[in-house]
């Protein structure tokens, strides 16, 4: 079943009546840690809402998961796996898709799940959230037996499992009752290990052990944000403090026992054997977002003159992280990896470039805005940057800088009248070409001005059965969103993790989980 799981992450629909069960590359849980106590989590930021259908920010991904599963979820090798489902089928011509589901697993509130919650959760999902294009070519969703779920399409797609398992507006199954509410109105409620406690704005979020947890006994083990998970805190508090200064004295002074710090401050931590430090990678990838449907970034030449200017060196080595260059979307042990073809989309550092690309698009003096946030240092400062970099050129830069969650929204929203924003996307280079399109297409508002060049190639990547035309269509759709100045990439980065030395359990990974930690 591993090489079945591996085959379909690769190569999509390698055979016909592909199943995919729970792998058995999960580690196995300790039978020797210990049970109680709080985990104090140094966070970097707080959340306004755990809605998953509208959540994609790391600082919501990383709380949300401990309280929400899907049917796929990610194992520890990014490849989908089966988390409320036993098993996934996948019909020969791949336009059905049956899903059978555990049994005996419990929400929050004390209620079995059945298929008229992933049906509720689904169909919720397909009108909400901002990724609900994913499910274009679906034809029904149908729940025939308390346990069984069926995704009906249109037409054929060798990617649709890869769709299901992303953590990014994540498809977690919510209570049917929880599922007729509308966007970011619904209680808090999942399947996860851990139940919501309590969030206080600017100041920190509580979540308890949820002791009706239905762990996936039939893994051995945690595996990514799948397999078998075991709580052994009691509670975890995650403390909001997006100062990195603040994050490293509270891990000095043990008020902490886990924070993510930025590479530069690991001198610090220097004789302190109390602390573990971490190098994580890869973490994010440092990404510059140009606003296309709205202002003057809607011109295709102002765009590709903020690209001309963008020297990815020196932006990095500000960030203050542990970062590599790289011009593709994608990692290169990605089978859809671009690398050199996207040199020419990349680190230009061509100011004589910029001025007459803006001359040509007719740039009067005209104001241009970045929003950045006052939470993520190396955001803040690879902006600080760019806009020395546009002012050089003669662009009129306005610098406006929020909270990280306001920040998010106005990506999201389009909001906020900006031209310029950046984020560092997590899980969309570790997934693959469908994982990229949700964001690129909202963030940058792609989605909203109809560029052929573009959604014709995503349209055939998405139908496609062959894996070599999926790379080609793949090809075609970056070097449109590169050469258009969608979106501008920047570097590589990795995440430097810091924990308490009697905190156990703790496995690098992506992303940080709390559950199968103890304390020694």
């Amino acid at each position: 079943m591993i090489s079945a799981a591996s085959k379909w992450r690769a190569f999509g629909l390698a055979a016909a009546g592909l199943l995919i069960a729970l792998p058995v590359l999960a580690q196995t849980a300790n039978p020797q840690a210990k049970k109680g106590g709080t985990l104090i989590h140094a966070h970097v930021s707080g959340m306004d809402h755990f809605d998953p259908a509208h959540f994609c920010t790391t600082v919501q991904l990383e709380t949300g998961m401990h309280m929400y599963e899907g049917l796929m979820m990610m194992g520890d090798d990014y490849s989908s796996t089966p988390m409320l489902a036993s098993k996934a089928e996948v019909a020969p011509d791949g336009k059905k898709f049956t899903f059978t589901l555990r049994r005996g697993v419990k929400f929050h509130n004390g209620k079995e799940m059945t298929s008229a919650d992933v049906l509720a959760t689904y169909q919720r999902y397909a009108k909400q959230s901002p990724n609900a294009a994913s499910f274009a070519n679906v034809s029904s969703f149908d729940a025939p037996d308390p346990y069984t779920f069926v995704i009906n399409l249109k037409d054929t797609s060798a990617v649709l499992l890869e769709v299901l398992k992303t953590p990014c507006f994540p498809l977690s199954i919510i209570p049917a009752e929880e599922a007729a509410k509308g966007p970011r109105e619904i209680t808090v409620i999942g399947t996860g290990p851990y139940q919501f406690g309590e969030l206080v704005k600017d100041s920190h979020l509580i979540m308890r052990r949820f002791d009706g947890y239905s762990a996936d006994t039939s893994a051995p083990g945690p595996n990514g944000f799948a397999g078998r998970k075991t709580a052994h805190f009691e509670t975890i508090r995650y403390n909001f403090l997006p100062e990195v200064s603040t994050r490293v004295a509270a891990m000095l002074s043990g008020s902490a026992d886990l924070a993510e710090v930025d590479a530069d401050q690991i001198d610090r931590f220097k004789g302190r054997n109390d602390v573990v430090i971490e190098k994580v990678f890869p973490g994010c990838m440092h990404t510059i977002i140009l606003r296309a449907d709205a202002g003057l970034t809607r011109d295709v030449r102002i765009r590709q003159a903020i690209m001309a200017v963008v020297d990815t060196e020196e932006m990095a080595e500000v960030s203050g992280q542990v970062t590599r260059q790289n011009p593709s979307l994608l990692y290169s042990d990605s089978p859809y990896y671009t690398g050199d073809q996207m040199k020419p989309y990349y680190n230009q550092k061509d100011p004589a470039k910029a001025k007459a690309l803006l001359a040509a698009a007719g740039y009067k003096g005209e104001k241009i805005i970045i929003h950045t946030n006052s939470v993520y240092a190396y955001m803040r400062a690879q902006m600080l940057v760019l806009e020395q970099a546009l002012k050089a050129v003669g662009v009129n830069v306005e610098m406006r800088v929020t909270d990280w969650i306001t920040n998010a929204n106005a990506l999201t929203s389009g909001e906020g009248g900006w031209n310029i924003s950046m984020t560092g996307y997590c899980s969309q280079p570790l997934l693959g070409p469908q994982q990229w399109r949700p964001l690129i297409y909202g963030h940058s508002g792609l989605g909203k001005i109809n560029d052929a060049d573009v959604d014709a190639p995503y349209n055939r990547f998405f139908s496609s059965m062959d894996v070599g035309a999926r790379k080609a269509a793949w090809l075609e759709a970056e070097t449109a969103i590169r050469s258009k100045a969608y979106l501008v990439k920047i570097a590589d980065a990795g995440r430097t993790v810091t924990f308490k030395s009697s905190l156990k359990g703790w496995k690098p990974w992506y992303a940080l989980r709390n559950w199968d930690l103890w304390r020694e």
